[in-house]
């Protein structure tokens, strides 16, 4: 695995990603402008947003999750031994040093945001502080810190909030839809806007969910890749390993964390369920199965 590929390639992927969906988003626009008589002023109105989104969910979106989420700063001389691991992490892997967050909450977990090293928050939950020993405690940082050093921050942090806008698109249309409130003549005089109708509650069904298969997959992936690059930084597989093991076991949820935050934590702070899934379920799963990433963390 060659993890300087993979940061270049986030680089871009970035990028490409906002490209494709302010296309998308301008797409459902235009779909969803002709279905209800409004033309290509819908579609205009869904560039301006998209674009606005885009730009804002790159600078912003850091933040959002943060106020989301209800993580706070914590200083230096309120937990030392926290702020110490960090620093000596970011040393060794060429990283400015990030803002430490704590997030209150029992459930053992952990995330990290922000769209470049320079502007980087790692998070821990009081739960994880109090549960882990410091070598788990270590591969858990070891881990949050690939993710900022990988730029799966930024590219995460921009489709989580792309997706939402996705669905917010759809859920307005849907609205108008069953309200009545369509506002063309010339479209619904010669039967076009029926078809267009139809094209678009196929699109404001179909995508958002597609928005979120794209999310998920582009999820699990990065977090292999931040399990393997954090072990490069730390040595000691077994760290992170033994971590998981701990926060498997601990089936709470998180209750401010949603959906879209959710691919952000080391592991899935929402709802966890027992048992083999199948492989169309696994879809919509935002990690990877945590006994397969333990058994190749086991095996490096």
């Amino acid at each position: 695995m060659n993890i300087y590929n993979q940061i270049s390639s986030n680089k871009w992927r970035t990028w490409l990603i906002m490209a494709l969906f302010i296309i998308f988003i301008t797409t459902l626009g235009f779909v969803f402008g002709k279905a209800t008589g409004y033309g290509l002023s819908y579609a205009g109105i869904a560039l301006i947003f998209a674009g606005i989104t885009s730009i804002g969910s790159y600078y912003y979106s850091d933040k959002i999750v943060l106020a989301t989420t209800g993580a706070t700063p914590i200083k230096k001389s309120d937990d030392p031994e926290l702020y110490h691991i960090v620093e000596n992490l970011a040393i060794g892997d060429g990283l400015p040093m990030p803002k430490v967050y704590m997030l209150r909450t029992d459930s053992p977990n952990a995330f990290a945001t922000g769209r470049d090293p320079q502007h980087a928050v790692v998070c821990v939950t009081t739960g994880l502080r109090q549960m882990m020993s410091k070598s788990e405690l270590e591969g858990v940082l070891a881990h949050e810190m690939s993710h900022v050093k990988n730029l799966d921050t930024r590219l995460m942090g921009i489709v989580a909030i792309l997706v939402g806008f996705v669905a917010i698109l759809a859920n307005m249309f849907m609205n108008q839809l069953w309200w009545g409130g369509f506002g063309g003549r010339d479209d619904r005089e010669n039967g076009n806007s029926q078809i267009f109708l139809v094209i678009g509650i196929l699109f404001a069904i179909l995508s958002p969910i597609v928005a979120t298969l794209i999310q998920l997959a582009l999820s699990r992936k990065r977090e292999y890749l931040a399990d393997a690059s954090g072990v490069l930084l730390t040595r000691y597989p077994e760290g992170l390993a033994d971590a998981l093991e701990k926060i498997a076991k601990y089936k709470t949820p998180i209750p401010s964390v949603n959906n879209a935050t959710a691919q952000l934590f080391i592991e899935n702070p929402m709802t966890k369920t027992k048992g083999k899934e199948s492989w169309f379920a696994g879809l919509f799963d935002t990690h990877p199965p945590i006994e397969d990433r333990i058994r190749i963390l086991r095996s490096m």
